[in-house]
């Protein structure tokens, strides 16, 4: 039992800051292009323009909610054709199960969001407070003067410019750019578009400016999921022990030649953005960025020892390379029976769009009978049926449509208002048209209770058809 004066056991433990050391090397210039990368397609797409001819909207990528579409360059999107934003999905999650495979939490280090612009802000922070050791100091002074506030004031302002820089860019995929953009300025723009904005900018000053690794690890489910995605095959960060211990500061001595070549320095951890050390091994925590072999291989070149002592390697190798032996080559660990299984899913997914792109019509039709009443007597004694037609027409154009029926030689077409059997459908649109299928008066054996049918919408401009089956309900006497 525990003592009746003992404290409970405590669930969370508060945040300790983290300073990251700012680093040279390969991983870093990388994460530093990819950063330039991502935040520049990121603000820049939505100023893309693409021609779509009159009517239709100039932005290259646009999620036109008033109009049920999604433009993406000289591709439009449906709403009937939500699958292909559904095959774009699943593209991503098997992208994320091969990447992380073969190369770990490569995702997490170099391309995810949180990553990205928690980069971008300790960027701007060592700019105006400096790099880590002036940070520190500048976190452990108690006293609040001119400076502390200066710097402090300094850092938030340019955290809350590139958060509501954020924002704005999120909302500007949804309306046109220049448009949206000179209603904001000018405070005509919908409260929709203020409220996203600022959420998108409190969300953006917290999490990448004081929540940071806390959001990798308490609220991203990645790394509770990433295990089993990886196996002794996979490669990912990991430290050489076997290389470098016992470690120590390799001062001349009695000793000296019995320590590994991990002098102890620290350089792994001060430079990790999650504040962990690689040294104890595999962690959820780590993000597999390298910025610790960087860090490592410049200390290593400093004391005249091989490079490598943290680096990208496989459990599997360990055995090998402990015996004096070199690790296999890397296409071995990346080439493997789960990494290419996750390829073909991915390649036939993307296929099948591909696929399912090419062949998808440019005009098409939907028929809802109209049940109250399921048909009317005329006076003639002639059966009729009402239904209503939902045409799309994807051209640029307007085009004329003509209707018609088959399945039963006696039935034809009347479209409600017009003495013909065509309608004109505005270009890039949808249009419903009140439509009558009339089967004549008199005794015919061939047309029972339930007679189906298929309605034929033709675009008589180039010739193309499309069809739906229905039902026509009465029998004539």
């Amino acid at each position: 039992m525990t003592a009746s004066n003992s404290q409970p056991e405590q669930l969370y433990a508060a945040r300790e800051p983290i300073f990251p050391k700012r680093v040279s090397g390969t991983f870093r210039n990388l994460k530093w292009v990819i950063m330039i990368v991502t935040l520049g397609i990121y603000y820049l797409t939505p100023w893309i323009r693409w021609d779509r001819g009159p009517n239709l909207p100039d932005q290259a990528v646009l999620v036109d909610l008033a109009g049920r579409r999604f433009f993406f360059f000289w591709i439009e999107i449906w709403p009937h054709e939500f699958y292909f934003v559904a095959g774009l999905l699943i593209m991503a999650g098997l992208g994320l199960f091969l990447f992380t495979s073969a190369l770990g939490r490569v995702w997490c280090g170099y391309a995810c969001p949180q990553t990205v612009w928690t980069d971008l802000y300790i960027l701007v922070e060592r700019w105006i407070e400096g790099d880590r050791n002036a940070r520190l100091r500048l976190h452990r002074q108690k006293k609040l003067d001119v400076r502390k506030v200066r710097l402090r004031v300094t850092k938030w302002i340019a955290w809350f410019l590139i958060g509501l820089a954020t924002g704005g860019a999120w909302v500007f995929y949804f309306a046109d750019a220049p448009t949206l953009l000179r209603d904001l300025v000018t405070l005509n723009a919908h409260p929709v578009a203020y409220t996203t904005m600022l959420i998108l900018t409190a969300t953006t000053f917290f999490f990448g400016g004081f929540a940071r690794e806390q959001i990798c690890i308490y609220a991203c489910p990645w790394p509770r999921i990433q295990a089993a995605m990886m196996d002794e095959d996979t490669l990912t960060v990991g430290y050489r022990d076997w290389r470098g211990e016992p470690r120590g500061k390799h001062r001349k001595g009695e000793n000296a030649d019995q320590l590994g070549d991990c002098i102890d320095c620290m350089a792994c951890v001060n430079v990790c953005p999650m504040g962990i050390d690689i040294r104890d091994g595999q962690q959820m925590e780590c993000i597999t960025c390298a910025l610790c072999i960087d860090a490592c291989d410049d200390i290593m070149a400093k004391v005249g020892k091989e490079r490598g002592l943290i680096d990208y390697l496989a459990l599997s190798d360990e055995p090998r390379e402990r015996a004096g032996g070199k690790p296999r080559p890397i296409w071995s660990h990346v080439l493997r029976p789960r990494t290419m299984m996750y390829t073909g899913l991915w390649s036939a997914v993307g296929i099948a769009l591909v696929f399912a792109l090419f062949i998808r019509p440019d005009i098409e039709m939907t028929v809802a009978p109209v049940r109250n009443p399921t048909f009317v007597t005329l006076s003639d004694g002639s059966i009729r049926n009402t239904y209503d037609v939902r045409l799309l027409n994807k051209h640029g154009e307007d085009r004329p449509f003509r209707l018609s029926v088959t399945g039963h030689p006696t039935l034809r077409v009347q479209i409600e208002g017009s003495a013909y059997e065509t309608v004109d459908v505005p270009a890039d649109s949808t249009q419903i048209q009140r439509v009558y299928v009339i089967a004549p008066g008199g005794a015919d054996p061939s047309l029972a209770e339930r007679t189906p049918f298929r309605f034929w919408v033709e675009d008589i401009s180039n010739g193309d058809r499309a069809y739906k089956d229905t039902i026509f309900n009465g029998k004539a006497n």
